[in-house]
């Protein structure tokens, strides 16, 4: 397949507001490729890199270089020239990427250049969001859409399933199970304004605390433990404690959901930054784990010694769950079997408080009949917490002045609308502390695309939380809404820009 291809159809599923026509173009490109091509075409159309990241900036793209007549440039072909970008490092590093990046788009046409800029600068703009694709290459592939979405969230990966199916038909989805040592997609929760809502939605449910912590999945095999991240990075060498307490489970093989938490002498949680910190520090783990010992909290058990347990109840798991996991390391829940009767709506709501006076974030409401949805936002879980807060990425900052000269203070939010591109909501710079200040103009920086001297536009790859006291209307902004009183609470590194609040839940909360 060429490169041409796909620059083409995204070009035609940009051009097209009806989900069906773009379902269509995506599954006659699917049909097209080779199976070793689907990981990277799909990843292509996402408008996301294989490699991540490959050092190459605004700089570097932003000269002109003279296209080619016609497409002849292989997909993967395309794909080993970005990974040998990714690659250059050392003395003249920069140089050498900018030569091998104009060889690529001397090599490429008009349309190629275009597509191929976006792709690189992070600023693709075409809709084919990862449901879109599941589904055209179910109908590339004559599978059932749930199967491949099935596939898909418990093999972890679009592109691994998109390979097996084209290569070896619907049959190839068999192999896409939950397995001991293969990271899922977690599930998530919707949002509730409060406990009374969450409780009248889910009939008999628990009540959990909502830990500010980072969500992990631990895999245990004999004395084999592995860990991963919500975005699936594994992690297993910056959690030592973690992996000590997986080995002393009542279970040889098991798959657990949970987070991991920094508390302080009293047990309360220490700030969220801290704890992201410790996780995220790969050297010296030893001292960082004397200075900041982590705690795992658990709170779900996917499959514990060699059986499947995501299509059991929420009450049969957390059965299985207390079996194995000692109650300190096990989530603080109370169950509300009968949510109508008002002494255990009250108990459920004492409990919410308590959580808060504990320090934690709030709660997650639980129905008892539900299912383990992976990689689903699961209508059975219902997240409450006190404050009105979203997770918004930052489309852009501008330079301050007086004492924030020198550094990228007010924000652009954007929430992300149905066919993935951003809509902005509003600026911010309050929240914003002096460390954080100069740790966010260095991260900007680093995605930057442009710079005016005023505001510099970034790739929209970082998350922030904002906390806000309401959504009212505005006639500045495309959405026709702004927040008020917009603050910054912690940037979200954890999360994915695709992770980022819609554009319907901040209506949702219009006064």
């Amino acid at each position: 397949m060429l490169l041409a291809d796909i620059a083409r159809t995204s070009r035609d599923v940009a051009a097209t507001s009806a989900r069906t026509e773009k379902v269509a173009l995506l599954a006659e490109l699917f049909r097209k490729a080779e199976p070793a091509e689907a990981p990277i075409v799909i990843t292509y159309l996402a408008g996301r890199l294989p490699q991540r990241k490959i050092g190459v900036g605004w700089s570097t793209l932003r000269e002109p270089v003279p296209p080619a007549g016609e497409p002849r440039l292989p997909v993967l072909e395309v794909h080993e020239t970005l990974s040998r970008i990714a690659a250059v490092s050392g003395t003249g590093a920069q140089a050498e990427r900018k030569r091998l990046v104009r060889d690529l788009l001397s090599a490429s046409t008009g349309e190629e250049q275009r597509f191929l800029f976006g792709l690189i600068s992070g600023e693709l703009r075409q809709g084919a969001l990862d449901a879109l694709a599941v589904e055209g290459l179910s109908a590339a592939a004559g599978a059932s859409p749930a199967d491949v979405r099935r596939a898909v969230m418990l093999g972890g990966s679009l592109g691994a399933v998109a390979e097996a199916l084209l290569e070896r038909g619907p049959g190839a989805l068999a192999d896409f199970r939950l397995e001991v040592g293969r990271p899922v997609q977690p599930m998530l929760a919707h949002t509730a304004k409060d406990v009374d809502e969450a409780l009248d939605k889910l009939g008999p449910c628990a009540v959990e605390e909502k830990l500010d912590g980072i969500r992990i999945q631990v895999h245990r095999d004999g004395d084999s433990v592995r860990i991963w991240t919500r975005t699936l990075d594994e992690i297993t060498d910056r959690l030592p404690e973690v992996v000590a307490a997986a080995r002393e489970l009542a279970a040889d093989r098991a798959v657990l959901d949970g987070e991991v938490i920094a508390l302080d002498e009293e047990g309360r949680p220490r700030p969220f930054q801290e704890t992201a910190g410790r996780v995220g520090s790969r050297l010296d783990v030893t001292s960082a784990q004397a200075s900041l010992p982590l705690s795992p909290v658990f709170f779900d058990l996917l499959s514990v010694d060699g059986r499947d347990l995501l299509a059991l109840s929420a009450a049969e798991r957390h059965t299985e769950l207390a079996r194995v996991v000692p109650e300190p390391l096990r989530v603080r829940r109370m169950v509300a079997g009968d949510p109508a009767d008002e002494d255990t709506r009250a108990r459920a709501g004492d409990f919410a408080a308590e959580t808060l006076a504990r320090g934690h974030e709030g709660v997650v409401v639980k129905a008892l009949d539900s299912a383990y949805s992976a990689g689903r936002r699961g209508a059975s879980w219902r997240k409450v917490k006190p404050v009105h807060t979203l997770d918004l990425v930052v489309l852009a900052a501008e330079w301050g002045h007086g004492r924030r000269t020198g550094k990228l203070s007010n924000l652009h939010l954007g929430a992300r609308r149905p066919d993935g591109s951003f809509a902005m909501l509003g600026k911010t710079f309050k929240g914003l502390t002096d460390a954080l200040l100069t740790w966010q103009t260095e991260r900007l920086r680093e995605i930057a695309v442009s710079d005016d001297g005023g505001v510099v536009t970034v790739r929209p790859e970082l998350v922030v939380e904002i906390a806000f006291d309401g959504v009212q209307r505005s006639t500045r902004y495309p959405e026709g809404v702004t927040l008020r009183f917009a603050r910054v609470l912690r940037y979200r590194e954890d999360k994915t820009p695709a992770e980022a609040d819609t554009v319907d839940t901040v209506l949702a909360h219009r006064v």
